[in-house]
């Protein structure tokens, strides 16, 4: 939940960029130590450029809980703020500074939803069934898997969490990205045939009824606005246009692209590979626009390219903006403790115990 929301008021949207970053300057130098600000790979360089700390959501989550800053600052979206407070210590505390900074693919799955499709999911399969979620989920969700006996997972570990999963109970219910889900699955060697997509808007009949009965897998029919565009036209037109281009994207997009690239994984994974790349080589880079042009200015060596000639930004990512981060700092500096995220203490230990499994894994 959000505590003390609060927007900048116009007159700061009025600063240039200089005097922003002069601003965000001071205060960082005066909170010193006891203040940290988080970025996603996603943020604008704006937002990278004031940052303590770059990466992956829950990457920087552990981070966070283990500096001795008593303010965290995440510069993200609303779930990684929540996660971030589920694992921080016990004196710190977590700022989102838009808190209307959300993730579309979370919001597809709310818990009324899910519960509503274990049940009848359950009530085919018995106990048959356990959950695993995507940590870009709502806090409920996460809950409601820590309850059930089940796991949360990133995009790097989840062939590791379907593992643990399996290892539990013969079927999985997988929310809320279906990319992520079938790709890692088939990659694993889970035939098609094992694999369903539960859509909540398409009638439970009995066909559907026999395809769960037949399924290894169940998957919420959710995913990413930003991955969910690459095609594999986009790799065929670069393919011919840069003869020996090495293809490298998200597991969070589909099949169809995941098939035909060279390399499927996290954004750490695309990183580190594309950087671990020889000089010269060509790399399409098939994630979030921010993330692909910033690595192609830290490696002016080798040709780094976005898959998709446009689009390709997190929406909700950039509502998190410098003038944002500015009033947050001020907020801070004056005593106000305005858009504090704080995970709800009848969902966090159940959901916290989720986050344990996996990070047990």
């Amino acid at each position: 939940m959000n505590l003390n929301v609060s927007y900048p008021p116009p007159d700061l949207a009025r600063l240039p960029q200089e005097e922003i970053e002069r601003r965000i300057g001071k205060i960082r130098d005066q909170f010193g130590p006891q203040l940290i600000i988080l970025a996603h790979h996603y943020q604008c360089d704006q937002i990278v450029a004031q940052a303590d700390a770059v990466g992956d959501s829950f990457a920087l989550s552990r981070r966070a809980s283990e500096a001795r800053a008593k303010f965290i600052v995440f510069c993200g979206v609303h779930f990684m703020a929540e996660t971030a407070d589920l694992l921080k210590g016990a004196a710190q505390k977590v700022f989102l500074p838009n808190v209307d900074a959300g993730c579309p693919l979370a919001e597809m799955a709310d818990i009324d939803d899910i519960t509503t499709a274990w049940k009848r999911i359950q009530a085919l399969t018995g106990d048959q069934l356990i959950p695993v979620t995507y940590i870009n989920s709502r806090l409920e969700l996460k809950a409601f898997c820590g309850k059930s006996g089940g796991i949360v997972c990133t995009s790097s570990n989840a062939q590791a969490a379907l593992e643990w999963a399996w290892s539990k109970k013969p079927k999985v219910f997988f929310f809320p990205d279906r990319h992520l889900g079938r790709n890692v699955a088939l990659k694993m060697g889970i035939s098609p045939q094992e694999i369903v997509i539960y859509d909540p808007k398409q009638p439970f009949d009995d066909k559907f009824a026999r395809q769960i009965e037949q399924a290894r897998l169940i998957i919420w029919n959710g995913f990413c606005e930003v991955h969910q565009a690459f095609s594999r036209n986009d790799i065929a037109r670069l393919r011919q246009a840069i003869p020996g281009i090495k293809i490298i994207v998200h597991p969070e997009c589909p099949e169809e692209v995941a098939l035909n690239a060279d390399f499927v994984g996290s954004t750490e994974y695309i990183i580190k590979t594309v950087t671990a790349g020889a000089p010269g080589s060509a790399w399409g880079v098939g994630t979030e626009r921010n993330l692909v042009d910033r690595l192609a200015r830290q490696l002016p060596d080798r040709k780094v390219i976005l898959l998709q000639e446009k689009g390709a930004y997190c929406s909700t990512m950039a509502l998190v903006t410098p003038i944002h981060l500015l009033y947050q700092l001020e907020c801070l500096r004056d005593g106000r403790l305005v858009n504090q995220v704080v995970a709800d203490d009848n969902l966090r230990s159940h959901a916290l115990l989720a986050v344990q499994r996996m990070m047990e894994l």
